[in-house]
């Protein structure tokens, strides 16, 4: 009589394991090692703000050439009746109880509420961040180049009784004579990076990176600190009407830059590779 082993059928199919160990995955290695992604984006615009001051390094800082080019932007906003700077420097720096809300307006709201909204939209939307972040990165980048190649002086340096609101009311702030740096650090501020204004194009930015998440009030907030700002940094004299427009100008080329990126980042098929 014969034997026969019998072996059972769902053992004849099943595939042999593997007594090795599986190797972790390269992204998950990368994520252990690497920065934690709020971390990286605080190197993103430290680096960029490195950059805004290191501008007055390689930008000419003759401020001849920068009045000569500030007089040309004058004869253009004459020539289309927006000449309202001295106007609005006169009428509003004369009076404390304005100048000194404006100058607080102009030396902090600048510098708290873009990273805010960065936050804002990193920790509620990251789906979204990239976006709103390489919009910003892209427009102040502009901006800078346009300091280095042009620079230009900002109403308060050209004389001709223009008030520098700002020193005027310095002893109610922490800033100096030096536009908004605080005092003792003029010294990295360039002063002759008027045209386009960034104080007035990061608000274009915010309005439109919040669009999205807010409602009617909002919104009105949105556009109100547009207009506000605008009203600030052209009546205590430190920009032209004109760098207010390419302020907002500049920004919104770096928003359809960024949302073209990621147009074509979304066309493309599904991978594992890290981008901006």
């Amino acid at each position: 009589m014969t034997s026969e082993l019998t072996i059972p059928r769902n053992a004849r199919s099943a595939p042999a394991r593997s007594t090795r160990t599986a190797k972790p995955r390269v992204p998950a290695v990368l994520s252990r090692i690497g920065l934690h992604p709020g971390l990286r984006e605080v190197m993103v615009l430290a680096a960029l703000w490195i950059a805004y001051s290191a501008s007055r390094m390689f930008a000419d800082d003759d401020l001849g050439i920068a009045r000569e080019r500030a007089t040309d932007v004058l004869g253009i906003e004459r020539y289309v009746h927006l000449d309202v700077e001295a106007w609005l420097n006169s009428a509003l720096s004369g009076v404390p109880s304005i100048a000194v809300p404006m100058s607080f307006w102009y030396a902090s709201l600048h510098y708290l509420v873009t990273p805010a909204v960065l936050v804002f939209i990193f920790w509620r939307h990251r789906s979204d961040y990239r976006r709103a972040r390489n919009a910003l990165v892209v427009g102040s980048a502009i901006g800078l180049v346009a300091y280095v190649l042009i620079p230009t002086a900002p109403p308060r340096l050209m004389g001709a009784g223009y008030i520098d609101t700002l020193a005027q009311s310095a002893s109610y702030g922490w800033w100096s004579g030096h536009a908004s740096a605080p005092a003792g650090l003029g010294g990295l501020t360039n002063e002759l990076a008027a045209m386009p204004s960034l104080h007035v194009g990061w608000t274009v930015w915010v309005a439109w990176a919040m669009w999205q998440y807010v409602g009617r009030t909002g919104r009105l907030l949105s556009v109100l600190y547009v207009a506000g700002t605008t009203l600030v940094v052209v009546a205590t004299g430190n920009h032209w009407v004109l760098d207010a427009i390419m302020g907002a100008v500049v920004v919104m080329m770096g928003i359809m830059a960024a949302s073209r990126l990621a147009s074509r980042s979304s066309a493309r098929p599904t991978e594992p590779t890290t981008s901006w």
